[in-house]
This record gives C-alpha cells, sequence and structure tokens, in this order.
C-alpha cells in the first residue's frame, strides 16, 4: 500500500498504520465507551505511525489489562488475519495439514501459531536458517528453506505424496505456483499478500481437477462491511494469547522517527518477526 501497489489505494495524503495501541487522551461529546485514561487497541483505516490518533469509537477496543502496549500494537492484523483467513475463509480443520509460507515474518509467524491452535500439523517455509528458527520456535512441526529446496517435492514428501489441505500464502509469485502442485484433493490456499511483487495468474484447470479454492483475505476489508466479526475474531485470538495457546514472542521495535527504515527492512525481507514503531513519550496516545 505505500508503494502504490496494493490492491486497496488510500486516498492521498495518506499516514500508514492500521494498528496501535496508547492511553486515551480525549473523547468526543458522545462518546460512551471510552474515557481519558483508558488503555485501548486501535484498529484504524490508517494514521497510526503518529504520537496522536483521531479515530470513530467503534475503531477501538480496550485493551486487556494484562497485555502490553508494543503486544498490542503489534497484535491486531497479523493474528487476526491468521484467524479469519484460517478459520473463517479456510475453514481449517484440526489433524489437517497446513502450509504456510514466510513464516519467519509477522503474518507467518502468527498462522504458524493460530495453525497449531487449531489442532494442524504446520510445515513452515521460510528463506533463511534464523527465520526457520524462529518458525519452530512458534511451534511448526516441519521447516522448509524456501532457497535452497525444491518446494512442492519437499511438501509432497512430508504428506506422504497426498499434499497440503491448506496453504497461507503472503508471498505470491513462484511460490502460489509451487503451492498449486503441492496441494491436495480439495485443498485450499488463502492468499493474503504479495510479498514477492508478483501477482500470480490462476490456472482454473487446477482448480478443476483438484477440485481446490483460492481464497482471498484482506483483513482491512473487515472494517467497513463487518466490523463486529473482525472484533470477535480479536477477542477470540486474545483469550488464546491469555491461555498461552498463542506465544506472540518478541516484536522488534524501532523509534517512529526510524519508520521508513523499517518498512525498508520489511520490504527487503530483512525483517524477522513483527515490527512495531514505539513513541518517545511513555505511551501512544489516542482520542
Amino acid at each position: 500500500m505505500i508503494s502504490g501497489r496494493y490492491q486497496v489505494q488510500p486516498r492521498l495524503p495518506f499516514t500508514p498504520g492500521l494498528e496501535a495501541a496508547g492511553v486515551v487522551t480525549e473523547v468526543g461529546a458522545e462518546v460512551r465507551g471510552f474515557r481519558p485514561g483508558d488503555p485501548v487497541l486501535a484498529l484504524s483505516s490508517a494514521g497510526g505511525y503518529a504520537e496522536e490518533l483521531v479515530d470513530d469509537e467503534g475503531r477501538f477496543m480496550a485493551l486487556p489489562k494484562d497485555m502490553d502496549f508494543v503486544t498490542a500494537a503489534g497484535f491486531s492484523v497479523t493474528y487476526g488475519t491468521a484467524h479469519l483467513g484460517l478459520l473463517r475463509r479456510a475453514r481449517l480443520q484440526a489433524g489437517e495439514t497446513l502450509v504456510v509460507h514466510g513464516a519467519g515474518g509477522g503474518a507467518g509467524s502468527a498462522a504458524v501459531e493460530v495453525g497449531k491452535a487449531l489442532g494442524a500439523t504446520v510445515i513452515a517455509t521460510a528463506g533463511s536458517a534464523e527465520k526457520l528458527d524462529l518458525a519452530r520456535a512458534r511451534g511448526a512441526d516441519h521447516v522448509i528453506n524456501s532457497r535452497t529446496e525444491d518446494l512442492r517435492g519437499r511438501i509432497l514428501e512430508l504428506t506422504g505424496g497426498r499434499g497440503a489441505d491448506v496453504i497461507y500464502d503472503p508471498v505470491g509469485g513462484s511460490v502460489f505456483k509451487d503451492s498449486l502442485r503441492a496441494l491436495a484433493f480439495e485443498g485450499r490456499i488463502v492468499l493474503i499478500g504479495f510479498a514477492s511483487g508478483e501477482l500470480p495468474q490462476i490456472p482454473a484447470n487446477h482448480l478443476l481437477v483438484k477440485n481446490a479454492e483460492v481464497i482471498g483475505l484482506y483483513w482491512g476489508g473487515y472494517k467497513p462491511r463487518h466490523m463486529a466479526a473482525l472484533q470477535q475474531s480479536l477477542t477470540d485470538v486474545i483469550g488464546w494469547w491469555r491461555d498461552g495457546r498463542l506465544q506472540f514472542g518478541t516484536a522488534t521495535t524501532w523509534p517512529l522517527a526510524e519508520a521508513g527504515a523499517a518498512l525498508s527492512a520489511m520490504a527487503d525481507r530483512k525483517a524477522l518477526g513483527k515490527l512495531v514503531l514505539t513513541v518517545s513519550a511513555p505511551s501512544q496516545r489516542v482520542r
């Protein structure tokens, strides 16, 4: 979205940031659910890369008492996307095999955890040993180095030739092509992004002969259409986090002034896990 290549084009001028956490400093006259001093997490349309954030009351949720601001600021999109994508859209069942691409990043590592919480066998793929170690730490049963190993061949090997039931793909490009060839009969691919920069072309004949599905998941699309579904999803995954079913792990923090460098690290696929921007004030302010 920041580079202007995303499917949804923001209205300019545009400040990035779909998720944030902080303390309420002011409320409007008709706000009933929050008051100054309340800790909250924000599900904004944009504007999170800032010291102050202004949005409608319905875009905020009370911050769980046992969740710190860094965790809250990095939790909503990655875990919410994984939860909606795997449960609501792909209908992942306990005992199925889930492949997660890009498992060393924020989106992928969250999907590894959500997949394990749902009872799946998780195969994680990533392009470096460090990222594969992160995926293992988050619970992956098997790992594949996508740069040095035959992706399709290894998935088929690990599934006894059957293929994966669900594949979670934030990468696109050639990875999607391999995924389609490594998909089980009646398998589902969930597309959540195109980190490779290449939009895959979907051969419909492959879907037909495998009775397969390719499913899109855009987390932000629920905000104007089904905000209640998004909030319920986050309530569920926060509950899983409280119960110890999700780790989140340690986010990599960058000062707000270095947001550009953080984005470059993510674009160059050098980021490990979730990146969170911090402000100089004790806590991010929202109103």
